[in-house]
C-alpha cells in the first residue's frame, strides 16, 4: 500500500468513532453475501481499554484474488457506493488486525498494520481441505487511551447501530427471502457490579426488520425530477417499551441518520417503533469518504429536510392520533403564549420539530421583519402597513411581560413584607431620572398609571430631605421622621419649571395583615409629606395625586365613607375623594386640592390586570385576523 497511512487517516477521518470499526467490518461482510456474521467483544475490565479485543467471523467470499487486491489499494472501487478507503478506520484504534480467510479451497492469513503493503505483506494463500466459506478478523493491540462510554462496545447498543446504518441492505434480503443473522457478544471477566451492561449476547435477523410501506413524495416544485419515495413502519410495542425512531436518508444502500427531522418531545415516550426512510437517485453519491457528513448542497440539504418533515408529519398524524391531537393542542398554546409571533410561526413545523426550535425560528424572522423596517431610508406603503403591524406586536411582547409581573403580585400574601411589593413597583433607595434609558424598563410604576413611567424623577424609600436635596441639588434641613414607600418626584425639576406646571405622585404602601389603625397612617403620612412639598415649592406644584395601596376591611371601609370617600368603579375596592390642604396655620391663601385615591392592594392587581389583558386581547385579535 503505497500510501502514508497515518496522513491518509488523518485526511479520511477527522472525526472518527469506535462505532466505525463495527460498521465498516460488517459493510465488508455484508459486500462479500455474508449472511451470517458473528462479533465477539472481549475485555478485560472497561477500566482497562487497551484490552479490548474484537473478532468478526462471516461466512461471506471471503478474500479472493480480486478482493485482496482491492484491499491492497486505496480508493480501488468499480461502484459509486463504495468509497475505497473504509478500512483505515481500523488502524485508528487497533495497532494490529490479524485476518483469516477460507475461499474457494485456499486458505489465506495475512497481518494489516500502519506498515502494510503489498510487496512486503505477510500474507499467504495455500490450498487446504476446508470447503466452508469462513473469514475472521481480529482486531487487537487497541490504542484506545479511554472509551467514550462503556454502552458503545455493549450488544444492545451495538445491534442497534447495525439496524439503523444498514437499514435498507437488511431490508432487501429480508425481501429477497435470504435469511440472515449478526450476532453480537461481549465477555467481560473483571466487571464492577454496579456497571450495566444490559444483555451479553444480541442478535440480528430478519424479525427485526420490519416491513415497509412506500408513499410517493412530490418533488414536482422544486425540479428533482427524480423519483422519491419514503419506505415507513410504525408498529406498535408493548406499552411499556421505549419508543424508537429511525429517520435517514437512503445513501449508497446504507442510512445517513438525520436527527432533526421530528423531535421525540412529539411522539408517545413509550410503546411505538419508527422507521422513515427517504430514498431518492439524487442522493447517491452524496457522502463524505467516511460517510459521516452529507455532501449535498446546503439548499438541497434543507429542502430534503422539509420534504421529509412533511411528509412524516403527514403519516404520523393518519396513524397516530395521539400526535396529531397533541400538534392542535401545540399550537393554540404558542399562540397563546406568543401572541406576537403569530404569523411567523412554521405552522407545518409545529410539534414536529422541537419546540424550543419552533419559537426560535420564529423570533428570527420576528426580528429580521424587525430590522428591515428599521433600516429602510423611506417607507412604501406596504411598509408603513408593516411597520404598524410590527410596532403592535412589539407592544405586545412588552404587554406579556407586564402579565408575568402581574401573576407574581398576585401571589403574593400577607407573608410577604411591604418591602417586596415594594421592591416590585420600584427598588428601594433607587433614584431614576429622565434621561437614564433603562430607567423606563426598571420600574413597574404602570401598575398605576403608564404615563407616571416617564416622570422626570422618581425615588423610593427617601427622607423628604434626600427628596429635596435630590431635586434642588443642595442641603435641605426639613424635619422629617418618616419615608414614603415611593415618591414619584415631578413631571419637571420644580426650581427651573414656570409656575403651577409641575405634577407630583405620592404612593404609600401597607401589606397584608395589619391592623386598622396602621392601614388609617396610609392617609395621614401621605398629607404630611404633601404640606412638606407644596410648602418648599409655592406656587410651582398644579396638581397632586396621592395613592394609598392597603388591605380592606369592612371596618375601613366605614372609616372612608365616614371620611366622605367616594367609591370609583373597580375590579375589587377604589375611594377617591378630593382633599383641601393648607400649607400651614398662616396660610390665608385659597387651600390646594389634592385627589386622594385608597385602593386595595386586591385593586391594585386586579385592575391592572384587566387593562393589561383588554389591550393585549385587542392586539390579539388583530394578528389573528392578519
Amino acid at each position: 500500500m503505497k500510501v502514508n497511512t497515518e496522513q491518509a487517516i488523518k485526511l479520511f477521518f477527522q472525526n472518527p468513532s469506535l462505532e466505525m470499526v463495527f460498521k465498516e467490518a460488517i459493510a465488508n461482510s455484508l459486500d462479500a453475501n455474508a449472511t451470517n456474521i458473528d462479533i465477539h467483544i472481549f475485555i478485560d475490565s472497561f477500566e482497562k481499554q487497551e484490552t479490548l479485543k474484537v473478532e468478526i467471523i462471516d461466512n461471506g467470499e471471503g478474500f479472493t484474488d480480486e478482493r485482496y487486491d482491492k484491499f491492497c489499494e486505496l480508493l480501488k472501487v468499480e461502484e459509486e457506493t463504495h468509497k475505497g478507503v473504509g478500512r483505515l478506520v481500523y488502524l485508528i484504534y487497533f495497532d494490529e488486525i490479524a485476518i483469516s480467510s477460507y475461499h474457494g479451497g485456499y486458505h489465506r492469513t495475512f497481518s494489516y498494520n500502519q506498515d502494510f503493503d503489498k510487496e512486503t505483506a505477510d500474507m499467504l494463500n495455500v490450498p487446504c481441505e476446508e470447503s466452508e466459506l469462513k473469514t475472521k478478523l481480529t482486531f487487537d493491540k487497541c490504542s484506545l487511551k479511554r472509551l467514550s462510554s462503556y454502552s458503545v462496545i455493549t450488544p444492545e447498543y451495538l445491534s442497534h447501530v447495525v439496524i439503523q446504518e444498514f437499514f435498507p441492505r437488511l431490508y432487501v434480503m429480508k425481501t429477497n427471502g435470504i435469511d440472515f443473522s449478526i450476532n453480537f457478544s461481549i465477555t467481560i471477566p473483571n466487571k464492577k457490579p454496579k456497571q450495566i451492561v444490559g444483555r451479553h449476547s444480541v442478535s440480528v435477523t430478519n424479525n427485526d426488520i420490519p416491513s415497509l410501506k412506500t408513499v410517493p413524495v412530490n418533488t414536482d416544485l422544486i425540479e428533482w425530477f427524480t423519483e422519491t419515495n419514503m419506505d415507513y413502519a410504525i408498529i406498535k410495542e408493548e406499552p411499556s417499551k421505549t419508543t424508537f425512531l429511525m429517520t435517514a436518508l437512503c445513501v449508497d444502500k446504507r442510512t445517513n441518520i438525520l436527527n432533526d427531522i421530528i423531535a421525540a418531545e412529539n411522539l408517545p415516550a413509550t410503546g411505538y417503533s419508527l422507521y422513515f426512510l427517504l430514498r431518492s437517485s439524487i442522493f447517491d453519491g452524496k457522502t463524505d469518504s467516511s460517510r459521516q457528513s452529507l455532501t449535498l448542497s446546503e439548499t438541497t440539504l434543507k429542502t430534503t429536510k422539509t420534504l421529509f418533515r412533511e411528509k412524516v408529519a403527514e403519516v404520523i398524524g393518519e396513524e397516530i392520533p395521539f400526535v396529531k391531537e397533541k400538534r392542535g393542542k401545540e399550537k393554540d398554546n404558542l399562540t397563546k403564549i406568543y401572541p406576537h409571533l403569530v404569523g411567523y410561526f412554521n405552522n407545518s413545523e409545529i410539534g414536529i420539530i422541537p419546540r424550543a426550535k419552533t419559537i426560535d425560528d420564529a423570533q428570527k424572522s420576528f426580528l429580521k421583519a424587525q430590522k428591515e423596517i428599521l433600516e429602510a431610508s423611506t417607507l412604501d406603503d406596504a411598509q408603513y402597513d408593516k411597520a404598524l403591524d410590527i410596532s403592535s406586536r412589539t407592544l405586545a411582547q412588552y404587554i406579556l411581560y407586564r402579565e408575568k409581573i402581574i401573576e407574581k403580585i398576585e401571589k403574593y400574601t400577607d407573608k410577604n413584607s411591604e418591602a417586596d411589593l415594594h421592591n416590585l413597583i420600584l427598588p428601594k433607595r433607587s433614584v431614576l431620572k429622565k434621561g437614564d434609558m433603562e430607567s423606563i424598563y426598571s420600574n413597574n410604576l404602570w401598575l398605576l398609571d403608564n404615563k407616571y413611567m416617564t416622570y422626570t424623577t422618581a425615588m423610593s424609600e427617601r427622607t423628604m430631605t434626600e427628596v429635596l436635596d435630590e431635586i434642588t441639588q443642595k442641603a435641605n434641613n426639613i424635619e422629617d421622621d418618616g419615608r414614603p414607600d415611593i415618591v414619584i418626584m415631578f413631571s419637571d425639576n420644580p426650581e427651573k419649571a414656570e409656575n403651577n406646571s409641575v405634577d407630583v405622585v405620592i404612593i404609600e404602601l401597607k401589606k397584608r395583615g395589619i391592623s386598622l389603625a396602621k392601614t388609617e397612617e396610609a392617609e395621614s403620612q401621605l398629607q404630611q409629606r404633601a404640606v412638606k412639598l407644596l410648602k418648599h415649592f409655592p406656587n410651582k406644584i398644579q396638581r397632586m395625586w396621592f395613592y394609598g395601596i392597603v388591605e380592606f376591611t369592612d371596618d375601613f371601609k366605614l372609616s372612608l365613607r365616614n371620611n366622605h370617600y367616594t367609591p370609583l368603579y373597580s375590579k375589587d375596592s377604589l375611594y377617591y375623594k378630593e382633599n383641601e390642604w393648607y400649607t400651614d396655620l398662616s396660610d390665608d391663601s385659597k387651600p390646594y386640592k389634592v385627589g386622594t385615591y385608597i385602593l386595595s392592594i386586591d385593586a391594585f392587581i386586579k385592575d391592572a390586570k384587566a387593562n393589561n389583558e383588554l389591550f393585549l386581547n385587542i392586539l390579539k385579535e388583530g394578528f389573528k385576523q392578519k
